[in-house]
């Protein structure tokens, strides 16, 4: 196949690579990359594009991981379940439920694979449950050399703590062993709030809820808050109907429409803004927690996300106010803010500091070279890291400084694949080449 296009969901990246191979073992990876090798080509691994950045693009092999999909083993006694890179999370999450376990956190996206998800950083939020990455015991990878290695924390642990959250830059990841926790209910209070009783109470809300997050409205003073908090049970799952209008009416083909319209008459928006901001009421429910943490994204858009220290949070979003104020933006989607605690994952955005995670979308439709460019520099006066399957402008340079462990990480590079044949541009601005 020489002639494929590959695009991510966003369609901010394309990729032609001049080979395309869909392996469905380790073995047959490792076969791969060594023909790769032998023609001089750089080899990538993509998973559903949910990821903005080009981490994933390449123009020399490109492999698909849709035959990669299987779950290898579960051990519930010991709290382990083995997959392989390319199972989707939502398939995951399935399986786990059918044998009464769970991850313990997620990510309000559940179409990533396991490879894609943990290797970009996916997270959600939580007070003490960081992101995909620190629930990984073990990782099985195929590296420059086509030999198949594992590692984790007792055996080979640079690699594993380089590549658990590594871009694929440290080698093709094939498996995946998470830690699980028996399953368990959530209990989700939904509740519109004034911007700054949120973020006066922000202490509060991130002490006594298991989960918490809220999304800002633009030209609003309003947010949508989320606590989710385990409950013994029983389950009262919303009601089909009201689902559908919320879930799927209102934030997704509403939405839609309302984005469209935008697009038409942007002095519209903060009139539309104030009114999507009423349109998302107060609702408590409590269910299976992926059914709770995780939500159907069907709106297009595209995303730049910063994780900053969470003391700077307030005064982050009273500068984002006053540049939304100062500049004709328009924006229509809401901001996502959401937490986790430090970790020490080396190249998570959380490592080492509590964290506030801030992310801006907007519409497939609209501009937003300006506007992430001026949110980043907001970021940047706070030591913000990006997410790295998120959009940002930042280089190696910038993030040495920011991230601690880095330049480990580069030497960890520079031992299992010296020749970067795991690498493409976006790797090499952002590892350093």
């Amino acid at each position: 196949m020489r002639t494929l296009t590959w695009q991510n969901w966003a369609g901010t990246q394309q990729a032609r690579p001049q080979t395309v191979r869909t392996p469905t073992s380790a073995a047959e990876v490792a076969v791969a990359v060594s023909q790769a090798a032998g023609r001089g080509e750089r080899v990538r691994m993509v998973g559903s594009g949910h990821s903005f950045t080009a981490a994933a693009v390449t123009d020399g092999m490109l492999l698909a991981p849709t035959a990669l999909g299987r779950v290898s083993s579960v051990d519930s006694d010991a709290g382990r379940v083995t997959v392989q890179a390319g199972l989707p999370l939502c398939d995951l999450n399935e399986v786990l439920e059918h044998h009464g376990l769970s991850l313990g956190n997620l990510g309000d996206i559940a179409a990533q694979t396991a490879a894609g998800a943990t290797q970009t950083g996916t997270h959600g939020t939580g007070r003490t449950l960081a992101g995909l990455a620190q629930q990984i015991l073990a990782l099985e990878l195929v590296l420059a050399d086509g030999s198949i290695v594992s590692c984790s924390p007792e055996h080979n642990p640079d690699l594993f703590a380089a590549a658990r959250l590594g871009l694929g830059a440290f080698g093709i990841l094939t498996s995946v062993t998470f830690a699980v926790v028996p399953s368990f209910l959530l209990q989700a209070r939904e509740q519109p709030m004034p911007l700054h009783q949120a973020l006066e109470q922000l202490d509060v809300l991130r002490a006594t809820n298991d989960h918490v997050e809220f999304y800002w409205f633009p030209y609003t003073d309003r947010v949508q808050t989320k606590q989710n908090n385990r409950v013994e049970g029983p389950a009262h799952p919303l009601p089909r109907w009201r689902r559908r209008l919320d879930d799927e009416f209102l934030q997704n083909t509403a939405f839609e429409l309302v984005n469209r319209t935008a697009h038409r008459a942007p002095r519209l928006v903060p009139m539309i803004n104030q009114v999507s901001a009423r349109a998302l009421t107060s609702r408590t429910y409590t269910d299976t927690a992926h059914r709770v943490l995780t939500t159907a994204r069907r709106v297009r858009f595209v995303e730049t996300e910063y994780a900053i220290p969470v003391e700077t949070l307030g005064d982050v979003l009273r500068e984002i106010r006053a540049l939304l104020h100062r500049r004709e933006y328009r924006i229509t989607f809401p901001l996502e803010i959401r937490f986790a605690p430090a970790d020490d994952v080396w190249l998570s955005p959380a490592y080492g500091r509590p964290t506030a995670y801030v992310a801006a979308h907007v519409h497939e439709r609209g501009r937003h070279d300006h506007y992430f460019a001026d949110l980043e520099a907001i970021f940047a006066n706070v030591a913000g890291r990006p997410h790295w399957g998120k959009l940002h402008s930042r280089t190696y340079s910038d993030l040495v400084e920011l991230y601690p462990r880095l330049g480990h990480a580069r030497s960890v590079r520079d031992q299992v694949d010296p020749e970067r044949r795991f690498g493409n541009a976006y790797i090499d601005r952002v590892l350093g080449d």
